[in-house]
């Protein structure tokens, strides 16, 4: 039987037909005399007889050199009016995926202004000089496309969704908001409510208050200190001539890249590109970020009488292009799977204990829990880090574990937004585009020696957050803090 498919082979059925009787009962049935000695011989004698007369031959199948192509030959790189241009043909695809990057992200604006690039984009989504509010959101309904923003602590994006049969038309939505916004007050003033809401409501999610506090503590001498989503304090002081000053400081081509993932042809793009970037300034571009550091383990408590108490520790990593990130990696999908038998399968200590290792321009890698019983899964947690850092992954872990990120970033990259994304990040804070093809292959040539050795190199220092009752999660802030100097 086929476990596959489900079908039976029938030479499997009738391998020891001639070693033993076998009486036909009905027509239904293969007549094993058919295949008698000597009726074999001759028919084998006729079929060698008619092969020859037919003058044929036997040739070796030639072999084919032609070039096989690699993902990243399907990547046309371009410098159109001054911005760098990403297109990725994916011929057959019924959707095309734009992204237009401002590289920066936080280290474009003081704390002062946190959410200002956040505050800027949503406004410019809303309404264009040839696309009045309503209008657009009537021609984005009957095109079926998508106008978007995003924001993150390394860039910002305006992004298109749309069909292939309405990409043009889309494009000329894309193209009036990214060059004319609006930034009517109305606009603005709408966009910056919504934030606030969304800020506020944060303030009673236990989740979301531990990793706002884990921010201030881990960035506060960091250009990430100016959040991406911003602060209440600071959005209620920005209006409408802000926003337009900083989207003009945005709209630079040094800072602007244009990523485009679909059924396309390249010279299409550079064309509506060239008109989109037409007389644009050049500007300057971003400084390198610095990478985070700290010598010393840390506890930041937020007292709140919650029944679960929320925990993170974070250490500092090394950025993408490091040699050993792959490494770190690896161990902190390791470590993840781990906790994650350890605490909740065998202790049943947390529902979602996790492990996890960020990717962007300063990185973090860190542990987290919630847990009724923090004191007891933390302290697990840390076994498993030691473990890490004193034993040798086996090897059918560490192959296992490499196959989790090939399937996982396959599915992530199977639409085409998706792949935008990859493009992008690995452009502007990875080492370039090219790097997003060859990750997994740095993730199949580490080994374990490298995996203990990353563990050892940065997960140390944690630096704790604790949201929740103060007096029950007293033994574990003891425990994690660091004695005082001398002692």
């Amino acid at each position: 039987m086929n476990i596959l498919s489900g079908w039976t082979k029938p030479w499997r059925l009738w391998r020891n037909a001639a070693t033993r009787p076998y009486h036909v009962a009905s027509g239904t049935h293969p007549d094993i005399r058919l295949y008698d000695k000597h009726r074999v011989m001759w028919q084998l004698v006729l079929t060698l007889a008619l092969i020859a007369g037919s003058g044929f031959t036997a040739r070796a199948r030639p072999q084919d050199t032609t070039p096989r192509l690699r993902p990243q030959d399907f990547v046309t790189e371009q410098t159109i009016a001054g911005v760098k241009t990403l297109i990725k043909r994916r011929p057959g695809s019924q959707t095309v995926a734009v992204g237009l990057f401002f590289a920066g992200g936080a280290g474009n604006i003081a704390p002062a202004q946190a959410g200002i690039e956040a505050l800027t984009l949503a406004a410019a989504t809303e309404a264009s000089r040839r696309f009045p509010r309503a209008l657009l959101r009537r021609e984005t309904a009957r095109l079926g496309c998508s106008l978007s923003y995003l924001v993150t602590y390394d860039y910002s994006a305006l992004t298109l969704a749309a069909t292939r049969q309405t990409f043009e038309q889309s494009w000329k939505l894309f193209a009036d908001v990214v060059r004319h916004p609006r930034f009517e007050a109305e606009d603005v003033t709408l966009m910056r409510e919504r934030l606030l809401a969304s800020l506020l409501d944060d303030e009673d999610d236990p989740d979301a208050l531990l990793q706002q506090t884990q921010a201030r503590a881990v960035y506060r001498q960091h250009p990430y200190a100016a959040t991406p989503t911003g602060t209440p304090e600071a959005l209620a002081r920005l209006g409408v001539a802000d926003v337009r000053a900083h989207y003009a400081r945005l709209l630079t081509t040094k800072r602007m890249l244009l990523v485009v993932v679909g059924d396309v042809a390249p010279e299409r793009i550079a064309a509506e590109a060239t008109r989109l970037f037409a007389g644009l300034p050049a500007g300057t571009p971003p400084k390198p970020l610095p990478l985070l550091s700290w010598a010393e383990a840390d506890v930041t408590i937020v007292n709140r009488p919650l029944p679960t108490d929320y925990v993170q520790g974070v250490y500092a990593a090394p950025p993408l292009t490091a040699p050993d990130f792959p490494a770190l990696r690896l161990a902190a999908a390791i470590l993840r799977d781990r906790i994650f038998e350890e605490v909740r399968v065998k202790r049943n200590l947390s529902y979602a204990p996790t492990a996890f290792l960020t990717a962007q321009g300063a990185n973090l890698g860190g542990i987290y829990v919630s847990s009724v019983a923090a004191p007891q899964a933390v302290e697990v947690m840390l076994k498993e880090i030691e473990r890490l850092k004193t034993e040798l992954v086996e090897p059918a872990e560490l192959r296992a574990t490499v196959a989790q990120f090939l399937t996982t970033t396959y599915l992530a990259e199977e639409t085409n937004s998706g792949q935008v994304a990859a493009l992008a990040l690995y452009e502007l804070v990875g080492g370039g585009w090219r790097q997003n093809f060859t990750s997994l292959d740095r993730l199949q040539a580490v080994t374990p020696e490298e995996v203990r050795a990353a563990a050892r190199k940065y997960m140390g220092n944690l630096r704790f957050v604790i949201v929740g009752d103060e007096a029950r999660t007293r033994p574990l802030r003891e425990g994690l803090t660091p004695p005082a100097r001398g002692n």
